[in-house]
């Protein structure tokens, strides 16, 4: 089916959607209420994030009627933008506050870094697909997050530079725990990122350090696309 057509489609569906569920704001506040208050998602300040930030405006126009649906959409070059409720349930897990420093690994869209700005007093992020990182540093830029950093490269080697981090998200799947980001892990600090085979499911993990030492736990089963290499 022709290109053109399928967008027009599209948007005609996204016209028809919204004359009958309400604008943008409305599907938001309900994807917050019946997604996310309604399951697990207790914090508030997250809450808020996830009631402020337009998902619709991070997404191609094609995916427009599924914005506030609680599924992951194609972005590009293979890639996905992670369903609401697991982009909320990583970020209350990380317990992220108004002072915190933030590393994000796989930049993707942009989505969890404004959720993430929302909450955060400074957040880094890398992506190492030049033209989404390209992409969503301009996005960002043009909604006013001057408190987040577009960073392209590959983030296996996290961001030394500006180490130690009071949290760090990984939103690409690892075969394995990278050493160098537990090693930039701030004292307190919390990382959570998706380890498990390429391919299959993998197990969202929770490492902690405190004191010294680091805690890992398995949190629960999550599908999500492979962290990429240079």
């Amino acid at each position: 089916m022709n290109k053109l057509l399928v967008l027009a489609m599209a948007s005609c569906f996204v016209a028809s959607s919204l004359k009958g569920q309400g604008t943008y704001d409305q599907l938001r506040e309900k994807m917050v209420e019946e997604q996310l208050e309604s399951r697990d998602i207790e914090q508030e300040s997250l809450l808020e994030a996830m009631r402020k930030v337009p998902r619709h405006l991070f997404i191609p126009e094609e995916y427009l009627p599924w914005a506030y649906t609680d599924r992951a959409l194609p972005i590009a070059d293979g890639q996905t933008i992670t369903q609401p409720y697991v982009v909320a349930y990583m970020t209350q897990v990380l317990q992220v506050g108004p002072e915190d420093k933030v590393l994000e690994i796989g930049t993707g869209s942009g989505y969890q870094a404004a959720i993430l700005g929302e909450l955060a007093r400074e957040v880094y992020t890398i992506e190492i697909v030049e033209s989404l990182g390209l992409e969503a540093r301009k996005r960002l830029s043009n909604m006013g997050y001057e408190n987040i950093e577009v960073i392209i490269g590959d983030g296996y080697n996290g961001l030394p530079a500006q180490a130690p981090f009071d949290a760090i998200m990984v939103t690409a799947g690892a075969e394995e725990l990278p050493q160098p980001l537990i090693d930039q892990l701030a004292d307190g600090g919390r990382m959570i990122i998706p380890v498990g085979p390429h391919g299959g499911v993998r197990q969202l993990t929770l490492v902690t350090r405190k004191n010294g030492e680091l805690k890992s736990e398995k949190l629960m089963a999550v599908r999500f696309v492979p962290f990429i290499r240079q």
